[in-house]
């Protein structure tokens, strides 16, 4: 353990006990830098059975209590890329996320998640929950709930298939070997996969194809996955394809999301621009 990277976890024996003071004791960090992992929420307490995040350093403690630090500093010192607010219906919220922002955090913090910049930034302030995923790597349409029932609503029709998910895609090599449509139906993890492919466009070195996605499932990693597995990994993808090219982010954007809409009971498309690079590089 170094005073760059910390995880400590205390009892506590006495109810006059405060977070601070526990955690300052155990690790000698200050108290500043104590109450900045508690705002990023890197600090969590167990009571009973339920652990969840504190971030309140006047938090009231309980004999049994325990009060657990997760530092990093190079985690606490990410400073995240700003999403855009699409829409905002009230019980739900739908943005455009950024390569490089987080759809949920971990142990270590959760200040470069969609989700904690929506509890932070909306207007009024609320709660918000996740519902999906979306690659840190890839950019698009992310749903954030704003209360547990429309957070239970949201993800019951991820889980029925009744949300519509289309991407786009800008993939190494000629696609138009391929059939079009493409169904591919390969198991990620175990689990069932489904994903269909639809050309749009190849460059004209043959080099680079623009594909439609519309997935079924939404297994980790799923797009990545199975063009890889195709022989088309997508352009910048540094975990399956080439190890990136010439430095660009992963070029995939989820730019489509339709739904029933659990607030307004109508039927509800969100569409955001590809943010794909140009299929052919200009003379």
């Amino acid at each position: 353990m170094t005073k760059d990277h910390i995880e400590t976890h205390v009892l506590v024996e006495s109810p006059e006990d405060s977070p601070v003071d526990l955690l300052q004791r155990a690790t000698g960090l200050s108290r500043q830098r104590i109450k900045l992992a508690m705002t990023l929420g890197a600090v969590w307490i167990t009571r009973g059975r339920n652990t969840q995040r504190l971030r309140r350093a006047k938090r009231v403690l309980r004999v049994g209590d325990e009060v657990h630090l997760y530092y990093d500093v190079k985690i606490l010192a990410e400073i995240p890329p700003e999403p855009t607010l699409i829409a905002d219906v009230g019980g739900y919220s739908v943005w455009r996320k950024p390569y490089g922002l987080r759809s949920q955090g971990s142990k270590w913090g959760d200040h470069c998640t969609v989700a904690r910049w929506a509890e932070r930034h909306l207007q009024p302030e609320r709660p918000a929950f996740t519902v999906h995923r979306l690659d840190r790597a890839a950019n698009g349409l992310i749903l954030l709930a704003h209360t547990r029932t429309i957070a239970a609503t949201l993800s019951d029709l991820f889980q029925k298939r009744a949300v519509e998910k289309r991407y786009q895609a800008l993939v190494a090599g000629d696609f138009s070997v391929q059939p079009d449509p493409l169904r591919v139906e390969q198991a990620i993890d175990g689990r069932e996969a489904v994903s269909e492919f639809s050309l749009q466009q190849v460059s004209t070195d043959g080099e680079r194809s623009l594909v439609d996605v519309r997935i079924e499932t939404g297994r980790k990693h799923q797009i990545r996955r199975h063009l890889a597995g195709l022989g088309h990994p997508v352009i910048g993808d540094r975990l399956y394809g080439e190890g990136g090219h010439d430095g660009v982010d992963l070029q995939l954007t989820a730019r489509l999301l339709a739904f029933h809409c659990p607030v307004t009971d109508d039927r509800v498309e969100y569409r955001v621009a590809s943010e794909c690079l140009p299929i052919s590089s200009p003379p």
